[in-house]
């Protein structure tokens, strides 16, 4: 197969990674990228680990068969279900998303965290050992979020609808005395505005977007992957006449959107 010229490729169940693609075109606005929506089988929450390790392998190798010489997996869920797998497969350096358990444990003042991510998320060893390695003498209270993703797949970011969502959430937490929020999920930052408003003005919130933009700025550089014309492509396993008028919203500028068989 012919490829392209050199970029950086970004994948997620959604749309819920231009929150990445968002932080890491301001660190490399010369680069160019290309994001893989996998919104035919959105969200990965709730399906089964294997499921999301196969979509995972398979979308990597699409991309690299393209000429990713970078995989952000910009998705919590994805990550934690086939991160290894993907570094031990695959021929080009993988980025990984994480929970920011490790800033949150040092800007609590309470003790107590709250971590708002996906079921799979949470259940998964990443975040089991990230918990041991980061929270010593604090207090993780994990919160899985059901329908916050289907809500920013739909562009919904500040409905009654959304934000009773929020609240059911967020509440409890608060109740718990919770004074710090980390955004388990990439499609929660497009959220954080609304969460802000319901978690009160003394809340701190984590979004890890920006550390993952610079973890990639680092190996962009060490790989020498060079700047190219700050182009962006946008593919889905859906149909772009749904997608793009979300991720128009999303990413606050149009980019072409392509379906792929993948």
């Amino acid at each position: 197969m012919m490829q392209e010229e050199q970029f950086i490729a970004l994948f997620d169940s959604g749309l819920g990674g231009l929150s990445v693609l968002r932080d890491l075109r301001r660190v490399l606005p010369q680069h160019d990228l290309q994001y893989f929506a996998d919104t035919a089988f959105c969200p990965y929450g709730p399906r089964p680990v294997a499921f999301v390790q196969e979509r995972s392998l398979q979308i990597a190798r699409w991309l690299i068969e393209r000429g990713a010489r970078i995989i952000v997996v910009a998705c919590n869920t994805a990550s934690s279900a086939a991160l290894e797998l993907l570094r031990a497969e695959l021929p080009v350096p993988i980025v990984g998303t994480e929970p920011g358990l490790k800033p949150a444990a040092a800007a609590t003042r309470s003790g107590r965290v709250g971590v708002l991510a996906t079921s799979n998320t949470l259940n998964g060893q990443r975040f089991a050992m990230l918990a041991q390695r980061f929270a010593h003498g604090v207090e993780m209270l994990t919160q899985p979020c059901p329908g916050l993703v289907d809500a920013v797949e739909r562009g919904d970011l500040a409905s009654n609808a959304t934000r009773a969502l929020a609240e059911s959430y967020v509440e409890p937490l608060l109740a718990r005395g919770v004074d710090t929020l980390v955004l388990g999920c990439t499609h929660y930052p497009f959220l954080r505005p609304l969460i802000a408003e319901v978690a009160g003005p003394d809340m701190q919130i984590i979004d890890t977007g920006p550390a993952i933009a610079r973890q990639t700025a680092r190996v962009a550089a060490r790989h020498g992957i060079a700047a190219g014309a700050g182009s962006l492509q946008c593919w889905t396993s859906g149909a772009p006449c749904e997608v793009a008028p979300v991720l128009h919203r999303l990413l606050g500028e149009e980019a072409p959107v392509a379906h792929a068989e993948v």
